[in-house]
C-alpha cells in the first residue's frame, strides 16, 4: 500500500487547497451544501491527478532507473509493476470520476475544467515536457484549473486580480523548480532543460514573484474587495505575503529541489508562516 500510495504522490494533494479559494474568500466556509461539493471536488480533483503521476512514471520508467534520485520511485525501483500501476490507474480513475459526480452532477463547466485539467497534463507526458516555456506553462495551467474548478463547482465568482496572482505565483515555482533542476541535476536530467540557463529562469522567476505580490496587492485594495471587507484589513497581509516569498525564495536558492510541496513540508518555519497567513486571512473575513 505505501507504494501504491508514493506512487499516487499523495504529498501533492496539498497543491488542491486551491479548490477551497473560490469558498474561503466568498464567504461561504461555513455553507454546509457547498462546502461539502467542494471537499469532495477536492478528493476527486486529488485523484484524477494521480492519473497523471501514474502515467508519467511508467512514460519516463527507463529514464527514472538512470536518474540519482527518480530511481527510487517504486516503478523504477520494481516495488510496483508497470501492470499493477496500470491496474491502479483504471481502479482511481472510476474512484475520481465517482467523486466528481458527487461534487458537481452533470455541472459541464466543472467537468470540462478536470478534462482539461488530465488532458493538458497526457500532453505534457507525451512530449510538450521536452518544449521550453510550453512545460512551465502546463504545469501553471494545473493551478489555474483547480481555482477555476473551484469556482465551477460552487458557482462563485473569483476575482480576477486572484486569478493573476495564481498564475504569477504558479510561474515563478515552475520556473523555480527549473532553476533548481539545472542547478542540482544539469542539463541532462531533463530535454527541456538544455534550452534554459541560470540567467533566463532567475530573472523570469523573481519578475513572476514581484507580480504575485503586486497582484495580490490589488485585489486587497480593489473597490469590490473592500465593499466585501469593509474594514479593509486585508492589506495589511501583504506584508505577511511578502515575508512568506522572501522565505519561501531562501529556500529555493538553497540546496532544495525546487518542487513547491517538499521546500514548503521541509521548512517548519514556513510552515508556521503559511498558517498564520491563512489564519489571520479567516478571522478578517469570517469574524
Amino acid at each position: 500500500m505505501k507504494n501504491y500510495l508514493k506512487l499516487m504522490r499523495v504529498h501533492h494533494y496539498l497543491k488542491n487547497v486551491l479548490i477551497f479559494l473560490p469558498l474561503v474568500f466568498s464567504q461561504n466556509l461555513f455553507n454546509i451544501d457547498l462546502l461539502s461539493k467542494t471537499i469532495f471536488g477536492f478528493f476527486s480533483f486529488s485523484i484524477l491527478s494521480s492519473i497523471v503521476y501514474v502515467i508519467n512514471d511508467i512514460q519516463d520508467v527507463e529514464k527514472d532507473r538512470r536518474h540519482s534520485t527518480k530511481c527510487k520511485r517504486p516503478i523504477a525501483s520494481g516495488a510496483v509493476s508497470i501492470k499493477e500501476a496500470y491496474v491502479l490507474a483504471v481502479f482511481i480513475a472510476i474512484v475520481g470520476i465517482a467523486f466528481n459526480y458527487l461534487a458537481c452532477g452533470l455541472n459541464i463547466k466543472a467537468w470540462l475544467f478536470v478534462i482539461m485539467y488530465v488532458g493538458f497534463n497526457f500532453a505534457y507526458s507525451m512530449g510538450f515536457k521536452n518544449m521550453p516555456i510550453m512545460d512551465i506553462t502546463i504545469l501553471v495551467s494545473g493551478f489555474l484549473f483547480r481555482v477555476l474548478y473551484g469556482s465551477a463547482i460552487t458557482s462563485i465568482n473569483v476575482s480576477n486580480w486572484l486569478y493573476l496572482t495564481v498564475i504569477a505565483m504558479s510561474f515563478y515555482l515552475g520556473l523555480g523548480k527549473r532553476r533548481n533542476e539545472l542547478k542540482t541535476e544539469g542539463s541532462k536530467s531533463r530535454k527541456v532543460l538544455k534550452y534554459y540557463n541560470h540567467d533566463f529562469l532567475d530573472k523570469n522567476m523573481y519578475m513572476c514573484l514581484g507580480l504575485t505580490i503586486v497582484f495580490y496587492s490589488l485585489w486587497c485594495v480593489d473597490p469590490t474587495t473592500i465593499e466585501r471587507y469593509p474594514q479593509n484589513n486585508l492589506v495589511w497581509t501583504v506584508p505577511l505575503v511578502m515575508i512568506i516569498c522572501m522565505k519561501y525564495s531562501l529556500n529555493v536558492e538553497g540546496e532544495s529541489d525546487g518542487d513547491p510541496v517538499s521546500v514548503l513540508l521541509k521548512d517548519k518555519f514556513l510552515i508556521a508562516l503559511t498558517l498564520l497567513y491563512i489564519i489571520i486571512v479567516l478571522l478578517i473575513i469570517y469574524v
